[in-house]
């Protein structure tokens, strides 16, 4: 039967227009490229963004407006949000080429790069795309090891004192992250994802909320944390070059915050065809972005109000906050749970392009076409290919050794934003418009949009700068037998 089922798909697939001819019920079952019906709308759409967007970032954002101030923390924030929201509408318009609504459907950022730009620049978009889903991915393996350490750790705090020492090991934490994805990452694509990304965005409003809740108390307290105009002072806080350096990674923290344009087009192709694609995905975009900015604005302003210049690089499990400890408990369980939707938002496009590349060179080859189905109550028949049980579990071990080999927060964050935030965020957006606008050189718009480009460009060298710089001193100064 698993086998039947294959042929069905292919065949929909190479051919659907004679397939809906020949066999009127896949009519109602696929769209006008052969493909399984999309369903998702704007509102599904908005909680794969939101799951993307509000993950480990926010948590960083007190720390990064402690470096900034009060001048420079907010403006950033916001120029990042506009940037992003700006050329994710670009983004949107390319999902189909040449016509944003009528034209033939690109199902991957590659895709449509290569059928607007085409030569070299499809690779290296690959390379950025890819090279930045996977460091994604380890990222947020590191980041929930840490909310589940602190879980631990806050219990001990509170039954033994603040001063405990309470060191705990964080590896077996990134195994067990690593198990449950093991689990989750047989989701067979995007389109099932959506509960995923529903329950993860729910966890995110929680913790984000509890950490602007737990600021602003610590605020009401009296507790008078000392803030200035410019952030840390130099001399007092840090010295002249560390003053530079962690202003440029903060911008990196920051940029990192707003990375989500990685999957925007493999979020817009859950997205039923009426109303159109680009339209849906404009809305939804807008809604995550505006939603995101205000929890971000919230959280990186009233922290750093709480915190002042003494900000931790992670207001929730950097322990700024001790009690009541049910409540950091609650919240860090949030924060890992939110992170094992988000690691699948960000790995799905990952498991897509490779199988598919296996797919077409090797379809001879029974152990990577072939599909057996399981019946699981309560949901019917589940069809398991064993060659993606081996390679999405192989690449679940990697991500998770290299966790362990490179735990570091901050600086892999800023490193992370710095990559990804130029290509994928600005430049590819903006070339793809132009191509498909026939935007005259030179002419007003023109020149605008590549003076946006050139000036996020430089951010992100800064940006990236104090990234590297951050991680070669936690190389310096890592212990790695020793426990957090």
């Amino acid at each position: 039967m698993a086998k039947e089922y294959q042929k069905n798909s292919m065949f929909i697939e190479q051919n659907p227009q004679s397939a809906v001819l020949e066999n009127g019920d896949f009519r109602k079952n696929v769209d006008e490229d052969g493909r399984a019906k999309r369903t998702g709308t704007w509102v599904t759409a908005s909680a794969h963004i939101i799951t993307a967007v509000i993950g480990s970032g926010v948590l960083s954002l007190a720390w990064a407006n402690a470096q900034l101030g009060w001048a420079a923390g907010p403006a950033v924030l916001m120029a990042f949000s506009f940037i992003t929201y700006f050329t994710s509408t670009l983004l949107a318009d390319c999902y189909r080429a040449p016509d944003p609504v009528t034209g033939k459907r690109n199902y991957t950022y590659m895709d449509a790069v290569k059928a607007y730009l085409g030569g070299r620049k499809v690779q290296l978009c690959g390379l950025a795309q890819y090279g930045n889903l996977v460091g994604i991915t380890v990222g947020y393996t590191i980041t929930a090891s840490i909310s589940m350490v602190a879980v631990k750790r806050s219990n001990c705090f509170h039954k033994n004192g603040h001063s405990a020492k309470c060191s705990i090991s964080n590896y077996p934490f990134m195994i067990i992250f690593g198990c449950i994805q093991i689990v989750l990452s047989q989701i067979p694509n995007f389109h099932d994802l959506s509960w995923l990304s529903i329950l993860a965005a729910v966890m995110s409003f929680a913790y984000s909320s509890i950490g602007v809740g737990l600021s602003i108390a610590k605020v009401i307290g009296g507790t008078h944390a000392r803030t200035t105009l410019t952030g840390v002072t130099v001399g007092v806080d840090v010295t002249g070059s560390e003053k530079v350096w962690r202003t440029f990674q903060a911008i990196g923290d920051i940029a990192f915050a707003y990375a989500f344009s990685t999957v925007l087009i493999e979020i817009q192709d859950t997205l039923r065809a009426s109303p159109p694609e680009n339209k849906s995905m404009k809305k939804a975009t807008f809604t995550g972005i505006a939603t995101t900015t205000t929890f971000y604005v919230l959280c990186g302003c009233v922290g750093y109000a709480a915190f002042g210049n003494n900000a931790p690089g992670n207001f929730l499990t950097g322990f700024g906050f001790y009690e009541p400890f049910w409540l950091i408990d609650f919240a860090n369980v949030c924060i890992a749970i939110h992170l094992i939707g988000a690691y699948q938002v960000f790995s799905q496009p990952i498991y897509g392009v490779v199988e598919r590349y296996c797919s077409n060179r090797l379809s001879e080859n029974k152990f990577i076409t072939s599909e057996y189905a399981v019946n699981i109550p309560f949901h019917g028949a589940y069809y398991v290919s064993p060659f993606k049980v081996v390679w999405r579990t192989a690449y679940v071990i990697l991500t998770t050794v290299i966790a362990m080999i490179f735990p570091f927060f901050n600086d892999f964050l800023g490193l992370l934003g710095a990559a990804s935030f130029w290509p994928l965020t600005v430049y590819f957006p903006i070339e793809m418009h132009i191509a498909q606008t026939k935007t005259p050189k030179y002419s007003f718009r023109w020149t605008m949009l590549k003076t946006l480009s050139w000036a996020c460009l430089v951010v992100s060298i800064v940006a990236a700068a104090g990234s590297v710089q951050g991680l070669a001193t936690d190389v310096k100064t890592y212990k790695p037998f020793k426990t957090q």
